[in-house]
């Protein structure tokens, strides 16, 4: 009967702006929380069947859309852990049950542990550096990820592994003739020692390089304290010929006398050296490693490694912030605390790295807005209150003819 359809129709018609007006609720309500997405109400006719001289009013149905894939305005901030992704990619966050979510809301800060935890208590995941090598991401899945944590271990040392040396040899040097210089590297335990570099001419174009360790080199026999030694060619334009870039690997030294340390094997890189006239120059090159010194901070750079620093001005590489995507992150699954999980029609996970791919940018001490309007919010608000009330005069007075229907009988 088309006067119960009616009221049917007036109340679907209510809802639906109860709908409306619930998520212009929510979104005026988040619009100060960092990372937020913006909700909005979309409405669909529902028809049904009509015949024989009968009208059957349908209704309309709402379906609740995220602007997940819509990027909020940026505001800076003074701490370094305050992190925003300028362009694509969420966080990778792990909640307090160990399940892995994805997020826009940078505002981390360390915990009593060190862990780097946003306003919702989710922590941020990466990959750890080990033996200073770049981690490798899983493209497909969170396995390898750890917590960033950055907690205060008190006095730390590291060993040197790489550096580079770089020289001029005098073009009119006589062949037999030595120059040499040095380089300070820092043991397993923070202890510098001094390798001194000796280049010998042994040839018209040709010079051979030793690198001695000062504390145990002994010329007579037997010779001890040359770790590492490499034969030097030149063109006729006083450049280095042979593999580019050269480097030399240094054998290390175990159970150092006096401190029981250790200096590993070291990896030079001689390839700037130069056989120019004039006389013998050493510009250097540097060193990794650092003497013992106390955590005085950390930087994160746009590539989402994450720096430790020392009082001694060394940054040294713990983690690096793992970022991921789906195909359709208007499809993501809300969760509470400003999370999203994968969703039936949103796509695979895939994870990486910032600057790569589809990701975009880390940007340290700055942190996604919402991306609510307040006056579309406002305006949408007075929409849904002026159709309510119209779908609810449709109710009243389809109410008020099924009244005068029924009192014809009595």
């Amino acid at each position: 009967m088309s006067l119960y359809g009616s009221m049917r129709t007036g109340v679907s018609g209510m809802n639906a702006q109860s709908n409306r007006l619930g998520t212009v609720a929510e979104n005026i309500a988040n619009a100060n929380t960092t990372g937020y997405k913006r909700a909005s109400t979309e409405f669909s006719s529902m028809i049904l069947p009509s015949g024989g001289g009968n009208y059957n009013s349908g209704g309309v149905e709402t379906q609740v859309r995220y602007s997940i894939s819509q990027q909020g305005g940026t505001s800076y901030t003074t701490s370094a852990s305050d992190l925003a992704i300028n362009g694509g990619g969420f966080f990778i966050v792990q909640g307090n049950g160990g399940q892995n979510f994805l997020t826009r809301a940078g505002s981390f800060v360390p915990d009593k542990d060190g862990n780097l935890v946003n306003t919702a208590g989710f922590t941020l995941m990466g990959y750890e550096y080990k033996a200073g090598a770049d981690p490798t991401v899983v493209v497909n899945g969170f396995d390898g990820l750890t917590q960033v944590k950055l907690k205060d271990e008190g006095l730390v040392a590291s060993g040197s592994t790489k550096g580079a040396m770089e020289a001029n040899l005098p073009s009119g040097a006589a062949i037999g003739d030595e120059k040499a210089t040095s380089l300070v590297v820092y043991d397993s335990q923070g202890n510098t020692r001094i390798l001194d570099f000796v280049y010998k001419k042994t040839n018209v174009n040709e010079w051979s390089l030793e690198i001695r360790d000062r504390a145990t080199y002994s010329a007579g026999p037997p010779i001890t304290g040359v770790i590492g030694s490499q034969v030097m060619t030149f063109d006729a334009a006083g450049k280095r010929t042979g593999a580019v870039p050269a480097t030399l690997t240094t054998t290390a030294i175990n159970n150092l006398p006096g401190t029981g340390a250790n200096l590993g094997a070291l990896t030079i890189d001689t390839t700037k050296t130069t056989q120019l006239g004039g006389d013998f120059t050493s510009t250097g090159g540097g060193i990794d490693g650092s003497k013992p010194s106390k955590m005085s901070g950390f930087e994160i750079d746009k590539e989402g490694i994450v720096y430790v620093k020392y009082g001694d001005g060394n940054l040294v590489p713990k983690y690096r912030i793992a970022l991921a995507t789906v195909q359709s992150p208007d499809k993501l699954q809300p969760e509470s605390g400003n999370v999203y999980s994968q969703g039936t029609d949103s796509g695979v996970i895939v994870t990486g790295f910032a600057g790569s791919g589809a990701f975009g940018n880390i940007q340290s001490k700055a942190l996604e807005n919402s991306n609510v309007d307040i006056a579309n919010e406002l305006t949408s608000m007075i929409e849904a209150q002026r159709n309510y009330t119209a779908n609810s005069k449709v109710f009243q007075t389809a109410s008020d003819l099924l009244d005068v229907l029924v009192n014809l009988k009595r």
